[in-house]
């Protein structure tokens, strides 16, 4: 098996990553930076995050794992005292493949030139600079409202418990291939109306934002952000990809809500 381990780059980050690289391989595993069988993140959920961007070209055949060396990552299964377990678990017993879906984001200009694609693992924010993002909000090719307010935010259901859950949206489970759009601070008065309240969209109904009024935005895909001028329109569904998480115990999704929500570790009470 061919495996890759991306670090936070911190220092403990950083010798947890030397450690498996030298057992994995001790083990007769090949490191691949390319395409990796196996990609483990050593970091938190940024760190995760960027794994996943960087190997976007090998999804249907890539599976990824986290550690988590700082706060609890909610995509981090694994514990720096687990370790040397985990080393073990990969390189002696093979693995279960959990897939969560994906957002695509189509975003098409209006000179016709090239439209852009992305993917994101937690969500999509589109915001403004230049005073209120006005939108005309299509849902399944049909005019839905004309949305005004600071801006929106599209998740999937792994990522509804990011900005998305800020923002007062719901927690989806990710064996619902969704996604969420949830607004943020929307103007509602006797002229302007909008649902006021976050819509979740199956995989057969795609969120479509046409801009009313031509200025510039900024769109952030997970934690890559860029200015985009001559909008057309954004498009937003479930896409075809999605992400593959290697499992070598369960740990399932609403335990891992619980851990980083609710759960208190005072247990002297």
């Amino acid at each position: 098996m061919k495996f890759k381990i991306v670090s936070k780059g911190d220092e403990k980050s950083n010798a947890i990553k030397a450690t498996m690289k030298q057992y994995l391989t001790d083990f007769q595993l090949e490191y691949d930076r390319e395409r990796p069988d196996l990609v483990i993140s050593v970091g938190g959920d940024g760190t995760f995050l960027e794994a996943f961007h960087r190997y976007l070209h090998c999804l249907e055949s890539t599976a990824f794992i986290g550690i988590h060396t700082g706060h609890l990552g909610f995509y981090a299964d694994w514990t720096p005292e687990e370790v040397e377990k985990l080393i073990i678990e990969i390189a002696k017993t093979p693995y279960q493949i959990v897939e969560y879906p994906l957002l695509e984001v189509i975003i098409r200009p209006k000179s016709g030139g090239k439209e852009e694609s992305f993917l994101a693992l937690n969500e999509t924010m589109i915001k403004t600079t230049e005073g209120s993002v006005v939108f005309d909000v299509k849902i399944k090719g049909e005019h839905f409202e004309t949305f005004r307010g600071d801006g929106l935010c599209v998740s999937t259901p792994s990522g509804s418990t990011a900005y998305n859950k800020a923002l007062g949206g719901g927690i989806i489970h990710p064996s619902l291939e969704a996604i969420q759009l949830t607004e943020m601070a929307s103007i509602n008065n006797r002229v302007f109306r909008t649902i006021g309240s976050p819509l979740i969209l199956p995989k057969h109904h795609t969120a479509l934002l046409e801009p009313m009024v031509d200025r510039s935005f900024l769109i952030a895909i997970d934690h890559f952000t860029a200015n985009f001028t001559n909008v057309k329109s954004i498009e937003c569904r479930v896409a075809k990809e999605r992400i593959r998480f290697a499992r070598f115990r369960p740990f399932p999704f609403w335990n891992r809500v619980r851990d980083s929500f609710v759960a208190d570790d005072d247990t002297s009470v």
